[in-house]
């Protein structure tokens, strides 16, 4: 019997099958053996898995496969940084959802985790939330990201999650697709979905006067059926987004602006730092490729460097 991975707890999973049942599951003893994931969660949510039914145990079974991932976004292990953590797999889009205001979000860590996007092969959509907050200078904000990242590659869709009307192109761009929802805490993950998904109510905290970060409101990834077809899945909120097994050498491969750039480079192993007849260099001084998006470049060097 095959499914999809709907929900995981850590020990137990919410799996549906193909004929629509959903059924508790829970990992073979001898599979823990066999499957060879170096991570701290051997099954992620979207895993097409085999199962089989406990019998006299009602709706539970036991899964003993996990079939071959088309992708998947990891991230460094929120319980040991020397572990990766496989956030959800068999994605067709990630959908990174960021603020300017209440609170706000860096580009260091939408940097980190488009790097990561790359790196498995998942195509990004950066959306802007939270619109109806923005005050004049945060306008000016938005229009640099646009800026940044449209001539990055990126789609940038902005929105106010409060506002069912401005959500029709997030919405055509979500249909028929396996999307995952990341970010921080506090920028409006389970509002937008309870907005998409009505009746779903997922439940939803203020960001933090004190601190003006959000609260934890989803403890484990789980996926969502959209009624015009396709699914969400959600995520608890990522404080940081570390990256794990990528070299220094690959690095630029994942900044699609250099990577257009890097067969007019002087040198095959160019590191984009300091050798002569860098194309990547020459098109940062020429304002082709910004400044904030090879100073991550050269921060995320940095850390690699560092782990090494």
């Amino acid at each position: 019997m095959k499914g999809r991975v709907y929900k995981s707890t850590g020990s137990w999973y919410q799996v549906k099958d193909y004929e629509g049942n959903v059924w508790q599951a829970r990992i073979k003893g001898k599979m823990k053996i066999d499957t060879a994931i170096s991570s701290t969660n051997p099954i992620a949510v979207g895993d097409i898995v085999d199962m089989e039914p406990e019998e006299g145990q009602g709706d539970r079974a036991m899964i003993n496969n996990v079939h071959a991932r088309n992708n998947y976004i990891i991230r460094v292990s929120p319980h040991n940084r020397h572990h990766k953590h496989i956030i959800s797999a068999n994605l067709d889009l990630a959908l990174l959802i960021v603020t300017i205001a209440s609170p706000q979000t860096s580009m260091g860590f939408i940097d980190r985790f488009l790097v990561t996007a790359e790196a498995y092969h998942v195509k990004s959509i950066l959306l802007v939330n939270k619109t109806d907050l923005l005050e004049e200078k945060d306008m000016e904000t938005l229009a640099k990201w646009q800026h940044i990242y449209g001539d990055a590659g990126y789609e940038v869709l902005s929105v106010s999650a409060l506002d069912s009307g401005s959500l029709q192109q997030l919405q055509d761009k979500l249909k028929d697709k396996t999307t995952l929802f990341s970010g921080h805490s506090g920028v409006g993950k389970s509002t937008l979905i309870n907005q998409l998904i009505p009746g779903v109510d997922l439940r939803t905290e203020d960001v933090s006067d004190w601190s003006g970060k959000g609260q934890h409101t989803t403890t484990f990834a789980e996926m969502f059926e959209l009624p015009q077809g396709g699914s969400i899945i959600d995520t608890p909120g990522v404080k940081e987004f570390g990256l794990i097994d990528m070299s220094q050498a690959e690095l630029s491969e994942y900044f699609p602006e250099m990577k257009r750039l890097l067969s007019q480079c002087r040198f095959n192993n160019c590191k984009h730092i300091n050798e002569p007849g860098c194309a990547v260099k020459s098109a940062v001084e020429e304002g082709i490729v910004s400044e904030e998006r090879y100073y991550s470049y050269l921060s995320i060097w940095e850390s690699i460097e560092k782990k090494w």
